[in-house]
């Protein structure tokens, strides 16, 4: 019977959905969910709330695309260069 790693498996479901989105761009993100939690707010205000999505669109895709054109303003975390292990050492012929 095979072992589940429930772990590993959690490790990587987690980051497919933080890479799905997260993506490239997490100022984007961030302004989705701060543009979902505002209409909420707006709507439970009673206040019309249509006008906000069409003025972050308006907002974050200059900037995102400003980001991507020019590089980051924030940098990016790279991923460390793996060297290959060393060969074992064995003792000289005699």
């Amino acid at each position: 019977m095979a072992s589940i790693d429930v772990a590993g498996n959690l490790r990587a479901f987690g980051a497919f959905w933080y890479d799905f989105v997260i993506g490239d761009d997490w100022l984007v993100a961030a302004g989705v969910v701060i543009g979902l939690a505002g209409t909420y707010g707006l709507d439970r205000a009673g206040v019309a709330a249509w006008w906000l999505a069409p003025l972050l669109i308006a907002i974050l895709l200059p900037i995102s695309l400003s980001r991507e054109a020019s590089g980051p303003l924030l940098p990016r975390r790279i991923p460390a260069q793996r060297t290959p292990p060393a060969a074992p050492r064995t003792p000289p012929a005699r």
